[in-house]
């Protein structure tokens, strides 16, 4: 792939890069670099004591006790996961304690951080992400229970925390930019209005409402191909608009309108037995926690424009006791940078409210091992021809016509009389390969797919499928069932199906036992094959 792209380049045939400065958004030309402010709020200070009890914190996949008097060894730590890490050092164990939290605890914690890391510098416990999430959580808890530390020192130090996130703002173009420049944005704006520093705030300010109209796709949804990352994105705004409505600032009119667009896009996503984790899971809060926080919203918010919300890469279809949601990046090609996995087409199905074939999600970052794997078509509810995931690996340089070049047309994914229809043309990169079409009809207790592979040759093509229930072989078929709920799945004779033990993530780093159903077949194109899901019981 990088082979073709590179000789296109060198032939002209395909784009440059845009070019951009970094850490420059162009719409901050006139702020930057920013400079220091001092603080003045009247936020109290905490009374310091020392901790008595030992604590337990929540961090990103994994948890770390403590004992009174351990805190100044806390940050020699060291983690398999740089996430567990970073988690540490942006104070994330603190919205996940809530009320329960000591304020000693946080008092003798900050001390510790404060005397490592207290200066900026080039170190993981400054990067920007995490210094915005840093400020965000210190502040949060101050405003219950006053400022950690010694008062006027912590008041230093946060407000040191601007010029810093502001020289390293995570601005790489648009075709390297995640939401984390939008993050950082929250941060400004959010330490500006807590601290009064009104040139933090401004910046804060715009960068939220810029990023807002990059990172989020027509219909609302976040453009990133991860429903998790979407709600927690959806959350974080929501906190920015209240912060804006409460101090009256300019903002607050387009901050609202993005966080009713995002919890529109939302509803729809989550299903009767819960929502779906299509894509990466963040490890800065875990689903069930940005859901609880999203009720209200969500409650509240208008129904979502679901032509919009289909033309960008999710369908949702419910029919009787059916319900189930589809995801395909809008141009086949997961979103880049972004958090979507090879996914085309692939989906989630629960039935009278039980989940029955589910989306995996992944439980840690990383291009090797299980992360590779989690990320793959080969732990999806998709079709892969001789292993390939449907789509080639993307790259932010690419461009639409290299895109299109490679495999061709995006897909399309449309609604049926009886349920869904998907075609793409992913694998017309393997020789005389043609459209895989996928359909889904509903039936009463039946749900059918109908697949069709058109092209020449001979190929593997394989029919992957992920259940939390359990799983029992029988000779022409599998039972699907968890004591509530039972289902027959069949398939075309001759397939003999591979059962894999595997992990359903619900977490970053935490997860329920699942089951991959592999259904291979050798065969000659243009094929055809049929898949048959019968409810039999449901209490």
């Amino acid at each position: 792939m990088l082979r073709k792209w590179l000789v296109g380049r060198l032939l002209g045939k395909y784009a440059a890069e845009p070019a951009y400065q970094a850490h420059y958004p162009p719409y901050l030309s006139d702020a930057l670099p920013l400079a220091p402010e001092q603080p003045d709020c009247t936020l109290a200070g905490l009374s310091a004591r020392a901790p008595e009890k030992a604590i337990v914190l929540s961090l990103a996949g994994e948890s770390l006790g403590l004992e009174p008097d351990q805190e100044a060894g806390l940050f020699d730590h060291t983690f398999a996961d740089t996430e567990t890490l970073l988690a540490l050092h942006r104070f994330a164990w603190l919205p996940m304690a809530g009320e329960d939290m000591s304020p000693a605890w946080v008092n003798a914690i900050w001390s510790a951080w404060r005397a490592k890391y207290g200066t900026p510098d080039d170190n993981w416990a400054w990067h920007p992400y995490t210094a915005c999430e840093r400020v965000i959580n210190i502040l949060a808890f101050a405003q219950r229970h006053g400022l950690p530390g010694r008062r006027d020192d912590t008041l230093a130090v946060l407000a040191n925390h601007a010029p810093a996130i502001a020289a390293r703002l995570e601005y790489f173009g648009d075709h390297h930019s995640s939401n984390h420049l939008a993050n950082n944005g929250r941060g400004l704006f959010m330490l500006g209005l807590a601290l009064g520093m009104p040139n933090c705030t401004n910046m804060g300010g715009r960068i939220l409402t810029e990023e807002a109209k990059r990172i989020f796709l027509p219909s609302g949804i976040l453009r990133e191909g991860s429903s998790h990352y979407h709600a927690l994105l959806t959350l974080n705004y929501a906190a920015a608009h209240r912060a804006a409505l409460k101090h009256k600032r300019p903002e607050a009119g387009i901050l609202g309108e993005v966080v009713e667009r995002a919890c529109s896009a939302l509803k729809i996503l989550a299903l009767p037995g819960g929502m779906p984790l299509v894509g990466d899971i963040s490890p800065d809060c875990p689903p069930t926690l940005v859901m609880d926080g999203l009720q209200e919203m969500l409650a509240a918010a208008p129904d979502v424009d679901k032509a919009a919300l289909e033309n960008d890469g999710w369908l949702r279809f419910d029919d009787d006791l059916w319900s189930a949601l589809w995801h395909s990046a809008p141009e086949g090609w997961s979103h880049m940078p972004g958090h979507g996995h090879q996914d085309c087409g692939s989906f989630e199905v629960h039935y009278a409210g039980h989940p029955v074939f589910v989306d995996p999600g992944r439980g840690a970052y990383g291009e090797t091992g299980d992360a590779a794997l989690y990320r793959s078509a080969q732990t999806h509810n998709t079709l892969t021809i001789d292993s390939q995931d449907p789509f080639p690996a993307n790259k932010p340089y690419f461009d639409d016509v290299f895109r299109r070049a490679i495999c061709g047309a995006p897909p399309h994914l449309t609604r049926t009389d009886t349920g869904i229809k998907l075609v793409h043309s992913g694998y017309m990169r393997l020789r005389a390969v043609g459209n895989v079409c996928r359909n889904w009809a509903f039936h009463n207790a039946t749900l059918t797919i109908d697949d069709t592979v058109e092209g020449g040759g001979t190929r593997y093509v394989e029919r992957i499928l992920c259940t939390p229930l359990n799983v029992i072989r029988r000779e022409d078929s599998l039972i699907l069932g968890n004591g509530d709920v039972s289902f027959r799945l069949e398939f075309d004779p001759g397939i003999e199906p591979v059962l894999i033990k595997g992990t359903h993530w619900t977490s970053y780093g935490e997860g329920l036992p699942a089951t991959f159903i592999h259904l291979k077949a050798h065969c000659p194109l243009p094929w055809r094959g049929t898949l048959s899901l019968r409810a039999e019981d449901v209490d």
